[in-house]
């Protein structure tokens, strides 16, 4: 990598970093590819972070159905049209041992963003990580960006409550447990309550990720009470992009008619956005 190149990327990372210092939470929206990455950074977000299951969707896959190189080619292109950070969905890693998934992490870094997640749900095995494991994947890649010279962000993830286990004191446990281990962020999706937030902010040392779709109504001020430093919404602006497709095909179809025309987007004010 060039000089100016690793001094842009550090200059990232130190960014993203920053934010989560910050005694308010940030949004950091998910955009699904390269235009919407454009024009959410055009609308003044900070940082954004990528979707898989939207990335998926640009792809006609499930999500859990990328690969490696998918990835990777996803992030080089983000972060190529963007100046501002990035922190990448990687999934589990794309390997169960923690040496490759240091080595895919390490790869990663070369896209040009500013940090990436880590989870604890295998995409092969779609069941969780034993504990122990888990904490060797999160130390494995903590320790593979340990000599990079710059603050690339590792965000640990516990899917228990995403995958139907609601255990708690477990998903603490192995948060508290990554930490440890190295992560820089925490992030537990699938937390649905205000209060559950509370007592995972108040038992971890780390800044914490929340996924606001499972908060019907919460507002950031309440996100900032519980203690949480930073809010995401997976894929859930892909998803609501596609709604609207999804109701003109219907009105097409079904009547005939196009009247959906009328809620299209200004391409004066996209071009505006993306410029």
């Amino acid at each position: 990598m060039s000089n100016p190149e690793f001094n842009q990327q550090k200059q990232k990372c130190e960014q993203l970093a920053a934010l989560h210092q910050r005694e308010r939470p940030f949004v950091i929206p998910n955009p699904w590819d390269a235009g919407s990455a454009r024009l959410l950074q055009g609308m003044g977000f900070e940082a954004l972070a990528t979707t898989s299951a939207g990335l998926a969707y640009t792809l006609a896959k499930s999500d859990g159905d990328i690969t490696l190189e998918e990835k990777l080619a996803h992030c080089r292109a983000l972060a190529t049209v963007t100046s501002i950070p990035i922190s990448a969905d990687f999934e589990d890693g794309f390997a169960d041992d923690p040496a490759s998934v240091a080595e895919n992490v390490l790869s990663i870094t070369r896209t040009g963003i500013a940090g990436c997640s880590v989870e604890d749900f295998s995409r092969g095995s779609r069941t969780l990580y034993d504990f122990n494991l888990a904490v060797e994947r999160v130390q494995a890649a903590a320790e593979s960006i340990a000599d990079l010279g710059m603050p690339f962000q590792i965000t640990a993830r516990a899917e228990n409550h995403l995958r139907g286990v609601t255990d708690l004191d477990d998903t603490i446990k192995r948060l508290q447990a990554y930490a440890a281990a190295g992560a820089d962020v925490l992030y537990a999706p699938g937390l649905d309550s205000l209060d559950q937030v509370r007592e995972v902010t108040s038992a971890v040392g780390k800044p914490v990720n929340v996924l606001a779709v499972f908060f019907k109504g919460a507002t950031l001020d309440d996100f900032a009470a519980a203690g949480a430093q930073r809010i995401s919404l997976g894929s859930a602006l892909a998803w609501a992009t596609v709604a609207p497709l999804l109701n003109a095909g219907r009105e097409m179809l079904e009547q005939g008619t196009f009247d959906w025309t009328a809620n299209m987007a200004s391409a004066r004010d996209v071009q505006a956005l993306l410029a």
